[in-house]
């Protein structure tokens, strides 16, 4: 990318040369799509020699359909034999449907691209910049980051891009922008002020984990929540530091088009309007979809669930539902707007400015279809899983202190994740092994389960294998057209080792003063 390599007068410090390495390396690598081919057929080629060595390992592995820990024996499948190559070909359409980031990135983005197309983000953002301080702009995007995850996948479709127009509304770089968001998003993934949807599902898996060995253990959704909060705090700090004292510098002035974020001290009487009424229209569903939700016997809540909170996140239809319940709150306030604005005239325009966002989507599409088919492969192969499994049994061998098993544990799973990216996958492998493992050793499987979500977060931003990997990179190549994975792998670097490191050390220190993790 231009504006990250170009020649400086000042002296690079020795961090800015390494990711400057990374990224021409990286960026030298072809085409994303090309790349994500070329993996496929890497791994075709690793199956099968894998699966002629007889590779296979054995493992207690929690069946997430019965919820019952189950031995078993997990072996590597080769894709370079009949039944690979019927894989390959049956299901090449169902891995590109079901590919999770497919459906709620362009369900998102009819919402978001009509609110953009009428000008009512551009607007709010004119009002944003009028009112914030310049300084307070980079915690708040980090901090928002984090926040999203409360909504699921959300902040991946919704943030991360806003984070760019935002960026660039204070006339800064967009890719920080971005850069500051995803660390928000998903390096933040585990911290938060309020319990999301990863809670329950976790503590469901340890506390399964947990009765192989101790029937009365019962970890809750807020078995975390303590440390949690102050982890939102203390990412937010780092992510705040990292991008403005190093993503920021390295990336220097941007010079592709600002229009996006020009004319930005002016609001016009007729935007002021339209806005208003928008905003109005915004607060007004917002309020009526909080009566439906507490409503006796709402259709929005998991009545089966056990207590309040747990019906509205667990397996609930508000959270199943909750990216068209978002496209809609962005898709009707904008129609409000641009009726009132001009920009948006009839039905007709609306379905435009719909075709217009989706036309955009052309380059994601592509390639999420080669994305799709390399996760699916990998899944299907069982390399992951195997990974995973190797690398557990390779820990619980060793023979060392209670803290720094964790901190290994805390390594070993962050290495696994650059090869497994599903959260509540990983845990199905891994907690069979360890909880009980370190409940032998006498400690709390709140601290286990924190211990893996500190790693769990810190490297989703560097691995090629997390879903909305791929998504990132399209969202660059809006402002560079030349930037690709190692541009991204380059801007995250600094805040994945940053969390990972700083995290840990909060941990062992939280750890060592005998703190709750939760309640």
């Amino acid at each position: 990318m231009n504006s990250s390599v170009a020649q400086k007068t000042e002296k690079k410090t020795f961090i800015q040369k390494f990711l400057d390495f990374v990224e021409i390396g990286g960026n030298k690598l072809p085409h994303p799509v090309t790349l994500f081919a070329m993996l496929c057929v890497a791994i075709a080629i690793i199956s099968a020699i894998a699966a002629s060595m007889g590779l296979s390992v054995e493992a207690d592995i929690l069946n997430r359909t019965t919820n019952e820990i189950e031995t078993t024996v997990v072996s590597a499948v080769s894709l370079l034999n009949g039944e690979g190559f019927s894989y390959m070909l049956e299901n090449a359409v169902s891995n590109f449907t079901s590919f999770a980031p497919l459906g709620v990135v362009l369900v998102g983005m009819l919402g978001i691209g009509i609110a953009e197309s009428s000008g009512y983000i551009g607007t709010l953002l004119k009002k944003v910049v009028s009112i914030t301080p310049s300084k307070l702009i980079v915690p708040m995007v980090v901090f928002l980051g984090i926040m999203s995850n409360v909504a699921s996948d959300a902040g991946y479709v919704i943030l991360i891009p806003l984070g760019a127009l935002v960026f660039m509304a204070y006339g800064r770089h967009p890719l920080a922008g971005i850069a500051a968001a995803f660390a928000g998003v998903s390096g933040g993934f585990s911290a938060n002020l309020l319990i999301g949807t990863i809670d329950p599902m976790l503590a469901g898996i340890t506390n399964e984990a947990a009765h192989i060995l101790d029937p009365t253990v019962n970890i809750t959704p807020t078995a975390n929540y303590l440390f949690m909060v102050v982890s939102t705090f203390l990412i937010t700090i780092l992510g705040t530091i990292l991008t403005t004292k190093v993503i920021e510098p390295r990336l220097g002035k941007y010079e592709g088009s600002v229009d996006k974020g020009s004319d930005l001290q002016n609001i016009s009487d007729k935007e002021k309007k339209a806005m208003t009424a928008a905003n109005i229209t915004l607060i007004a569903m917002v309020v009526g979809l909080i009566v439906l939700i507490v409503m006796p016997n709402s259709f929005l809540r998991n009545l089966e669930a056990d207590g309040f909170l747990n019906s509205i996140i667990d397996h609930s239809t508000f959270m199943n539902g909750l990216i068209p319940i978002v496209a809609l709150l962005f898709f009707v306030p904008s129609v409000v707007y641009g009726k009132i604005a001009g920009t948006v005239k009839n039905e007709k325009e609306v379905a435009a400015h719909m075709s217009k966002a989706m036309s955009s989507m052309g380059g994601y599409l592509c390639l999420a279809f080669v994305a799709s088919q390399f996760i699916s492969y990998f899944n299907y192969t069982n390399l992951g899983t195997i990974i995973a499994i190797i690398g557990a049994e390779l820990l619980q061998s060793a023979n060392i202190g209670a803290i720094p098993l964790l901190v290994g544990f805390i390594i070993i799973t962050a290495f696994i994740n650059l090869f497994m990216g599903s959260a509540s996958a990983k845990w199905a492998i891994m907690a069979p092994v360890f909880i009980p493992m370190f409940i032998k050793l006498n400690i709390d499987p709140a601290a286990v389960q924190t211990a893996y979500r500190i790693a769990d977060s810190s490297t989703n931003i560097i691995s090629p294998l997390m879903s909305y990997f791929a998504m990132v990179i399209v969202f660059t190549q809006v402002y560079d057209k030349k930037s690709g994975i190692g541009t991204i792998t380059s801007m995250m670097l600094p805040y994945s080792m940053t969390f990972l490191v700083a995290w840990t050390v909060m941990f062992i220190i939280w750890m060592v003063a005998g703190i709750p993790f939760g309640f």
